[in-house]
């Protein structure tokens, strides 16, 4: 349901899930987004109206988009004055997103926005020689190269689940050596938020 205590819920899964797939990088612009995409059902079509938000990838991009029953009133970007209180959500998407649109369907309309990201392809990771070497021991535990955020939620669920795995099998691997499992994890938890491609919060 579209309601305005629902648009903090939603950027905090949006946070989650862009974590989750490793998009730190359009995280701020994605949660921008999303809040506004529902804003405007609120605002135009009525509080409590069913919404539906899905995201995707698209290539290289992300794809967010919230469907909602409202037909008669198409979104449009238009220009809010200096002291308007409303009228700039659009103008917002316009100004980070790499393209958006609005298309008809038989129950509503489909208001969307896409991200540019920094994937270099479709089916892989952003280039790092750090993420080759993680991809080539997690072969090993069933995970795929191809980016799992492609094949959806599921998927990408499973992928993390197996990266724990990996996470903590190194970590008997260095107790059994005698080494400090918990000063290696801070180590490392320096390093990953020192070479990680945006804001670790």
């Amino acid at each position: 349901m579209a309601t305005p205590r629902e648009v903090p819920a939603l950027r905090r899964i949006m946070r989650s899930h862009l974590t989750h797939w490793g998009l730190l990088g359009v995280l701020e612009q994605a949660q921008l987004c999303v809040s506004e995409l529902v804003t405007n059902v609120i605002k135009h079509v009525g509080v409590g109206v069913p919404a539906t938000l899905a995201v995707s990838m698209n290539g290289t991009n992300l794809h967010l988009e919230v469907q909602d029953p409202g037909m008669g009133q198409l979104p449009t970007l238009g220009r809010a004055e200096a002291d308007s209180e409303g009228g700039r959500g659009l103008a917002l998407i316009d100004a980070v997103s790499e393209c958006w649109g609005v298309r008809l369907g038989v129950e509503g309309k489909v208001t969307w926005c896409e991200l540019a990201t920094a994937l270099t392809s479709p089916h892989g990771h952003i280039r790092d020689h750090r993420v080759s070497r993680a991809d080539g021991m997690l072969t090993s535990y069933g995970v795929p190269v191809a980016c799992p955020a492609e094949a959806g939620g599921l998927a990408a669920d499973r992928a993390a689940e197996r990266a724990v795995d990996l996470i903590a099998d190194l970590l008997l691997w260095i107790q059994a050596h005698g080494l400090d499992p918990e000063t290696t994890l801070e180590r490392a938890q320096e390093r990953f938020e020192a070479a990680a491609p945006g804001p670790v919060r």
